[in-house]
């Protein structure tokens, strides 16, 4: 998603201009984003009532990994369907990840929450980094794999992501134990009853204090780093003019030194609270901002910066996860987690309209200047966050 079908569809779409080519992939990110916003509460409540989490997480797999492999026969000049996959990939993808979060509720106990959800998301980084590693090299050294041309290693590479994605759901499915509903309901029920439990939650977080200022908090931070993720090849490629494989080095450092900081912040949200682990994780976020303001040229500097953010970009997303998962009533797991990816799916709207908005507020401001309003997030984000209790294992 972030580092070879950008490129893809760029060359999917020279036969338009590069304005419309722009247009109309924000708006595949905009619908497929709105999508699993809009459905993802609903669907947790359906869930929740109904069981079968596992069941819903396969549906939504499943989708993704044909979405991937579909990918794979798209040729040139056909970017309406390379963007149609591609959103219906993205819903797949972000949908399933509703239903996996909200297990963790079941494959650990609460003392174990912060461990749990850093590893997940630092197995997540380094398995995902070494298949980008894998099809960087095809895609760069076609040859050295026996590939006929580059157009063929992507193809390859879309469809290695697909069967990637399928063996490594299937362990999942078969051995991890789910809790039940105490009672069998038909579907329509569950969607009966999931909607009535829908409207209960609205009016439950209305009262549940903590959890309304955490998920306020969460918008905002969450904002930020999305900014900076989708951010940072930009402002390398744009400010910097840094050349494609300099880019993609960065993203694969990102990867690969988010492993070990993820499973390091989920061993210190266990010793410091999770909230605590989340403030150092904005705090480094607000220096990297201002040294890729101050003092980011060279590729050697972008390379120091992707470190920086690799190791906290894990912690605060994992600790985020495990936090939430303190605060929330247990037995409504994927309702709850449905409004917690809900809230994220809305995220990486405030940091670019912000950064839209400085040019056109401030007419001297440089380029690199507009950078410096994502500080806001952080720290507003940061300020709500102490208002959360620092709850810990065992509280």
């Amino acid at each position: 998603m972030a580092g070879i079908f950008p490129i893809f569809y760029s060359s999917l779409s020279q036969d338009i201009s590069t304005r419309d080519a722009q247009f109309w992939f924000n708006i595949c990110l905009l619908v497929s984003s709105i999508a699993v916003a809009i459905a993802a509460p609903i669907l947790g409540a359906i869930a929740d009532v109904g069981g079968g989490r596992k069941k819903f997480l396969a549906t939504f797999a499943m989708l993704g990994i044909t979405m991937a492999a579909a990918l794979a026969w798209v040729q040139a000049g056909m970017w309406i369907v390379g963007l149609v996959i591609y959103g219906l990939g993205k819903i797949g993808f972000a949908g399933a990840n509703i239903f996996y979060d909200a297990m963790l509720v079941d494959v650990a106990d609460e003392k174990d929450f912060d461990l749990v959800s850093g590893f997940g998301y630092a197995l997540g980084y380094i398995g995902g980094g070494l298949l980008f590693l894998v099809n960087v090299l095809m895609i760069t050294q076609p040859g050295t794999f026996g590939i006929a041309d580059v157009s063929t290693a992507v193809s390859i590479s879309f469809f290695s992501v697909a069967v990637w994605w399928a063996i490594f759901t299937i362990p999942l499915l078969r051995n991890i134990p789910e809790k039940q509903a105490k009672e069998k309901q038909s579907v329509g029920e569950a969607i009966r009853n999931g909607f009535t439990l829908l409207r209960q939650t609205f009016a439950e977080i209305r009262h549940l204090k903590t959890v309304l200022i955490f998920l306020c908090a969460y918008w905002l931070y969450i904002d930020g780093v999305g900014s900076i993720i989708k951010m940072a090849v930009f402002f390398g490629s744009r400010v910097l003019s840094l050349p494609n494989d300099s880019l993609i080095t960065a993203l694969l450092i990102t990867q690969f030194v988010a492993f070990p900081a993820a499973l390091f912040f989920g061993w210190l949200g266990s010793k410091i609270g999770p909230r605590n682990g989340i403030f150092i994780g904005l705090f480094v976020y607000v220096g990297a901002i201002l040294y890729a303001w101050a003092k980011l040229e060279t590729a050697a500097d972008f390379y120091k910066l992707a470190v920086t953010i690799g190791l906290v970009q894990g912690g605060v997303q994992s600790l985020s996860r495990s936090l939430f998962a303190r605060l929330i009533p247990r037995e409504k797991a994927t309702e709850f987690f449905g409004f917690f990816n809900m809230v994220g799916k809305f995220a990486t709207i405030l940091g670019p309209t912000l950064m839209a908005l400085v040019p056109v507020m401030f007419a001297s401001a440089a380029d690199r200047d507009v950078i410096l309003v994502v500080i806001l997030l952080f720290v507003a984000g940061g300020v709500l966050l102490s208002q959360v209790e620092n709850v810990k294992a065992g509280n």
